[in-house]
């Protein structure tokens, strides 16, 4: 894809991100900004996210399928780069903001160059504070957390260890008097203490995608599950979400979905990698 680099002039920028005393003096940009009309709520987490992690913010994020919500993140490794997933799968905005310039040759993590340019080919933008070509250095990435937790309504939280890098954007969030939002660990952790903590110290604690909802201002609908199936699904894929209306076996599953068995196997098995779907105690349901 061609680079093309524009210039944000602090007019331009998102209305909150106006608002701070350490506002930027002039952004970088690839691609197209979301409405302001939306609602923006940054996702962070631990770059070594534990397939939990993956599962929660898949499920979090599909949830906010139906709503103006446009999803922030670092692009960076573990749940940055998930839920920008999460929101592509889903149709929602995805906004990423760089520690880096934001051309090719020199995006970080390179492993995401990838998702980067799916971002691009969905609409989304891609934001960084600095001119390319510019490698990412140390210091570049607390500038980069301020722009996210400063643009957003709400910080989504999910994974932090005890000294996670995570917790900055966290804490620059509640400088910035936005609300923080977690999502609780399993206690003794080590990824989940420094969340754990956020949620002691008076984080709202998420349960569900309708916590977000709140938070941002949002009446959850009555069928949250309506409207909220990633838009890249195949055929025997979505038949078989569509008949997950509670957990069941596998033989219902099928029957319903009016799938042989082949094609619905192959349709399963790419659902529980995708982390859409889970199996318990002999049964299938959406996670």
């Amino acid at each position: 894809m061609q680079f093309v680099q524009k210039q944000l002039k602090p007019a331009e920028f998102p209305t909150l991100l106006k608002e701070i005393p350490d506002a930027p003096t002039l952004l970088y940009m690839r691609g197209a900004m979301p409405s302001e009309d939306l609602k923006y709520l940054c996702v962070v987490g631990s770059r070594a996210c534990s397939p939990y992690g993956r599962r929660v913010c898949a499920s979090l994020v599909a949830g906010l399928a139906s709503y103006p919500i446009a999803i922030v993140s670092g692009l960076a490794l573990g749940i940055d780069g998930e839920a920008l997933k999460a929101a592509l799968d889903v149709g929602l905005p995805a906004v990423a903001i760089l520690p880096s310039s934001v051309d090719d040759a020199s995006l970080y993590p390179s492993t995401n160059r990838a998702l980067a340019q799916r971002i691009l080919a969905r609409g989304g933008v891609l934001i960084s504070e600095s001119k390319g070509p510019y490698k990412a250095m140390l210091h570049d990435f607390p500038k980069r957390d301020r722009i996210m937790a400063a643009m957003a309504h709400a910080s989504l939280i999910i994974e932090a260890g005890e000294k996670s890098g995570t917790l900055i954007t966290a804490r620059l969030a509640l400088d910035y008097n936005r609300e923080v939002l977690a999502v609780p660990h399993e206690l003794g952790k080590e990824t989940g203490k420094g969340v754990n903590r956020l949620i002691r110290e008076g984080a709202t604690l998420v349960r569900t995608s309708d916590d977000i909802l709140l938070a941002l201002g949002f009446e959850p609908k009555v069928d949250p599950l309506q409207g909220t199936l990633p838009t890249d699904l195949t055929i025997a894929e979505t038949k078989i979400m569509e008949a997950l209306t509670e957990a069941k076996v596998k033989d219902d599953v099928i029957e319903e979905a009016e799938l042989s068995a082949q094609d619905a196997s192959i349709a399963l098995s790419s659902l529980l990698i995708r982390g859409l779907i889970t199996e318990r105690l002999g049964k299938i349901e959406r996670i």
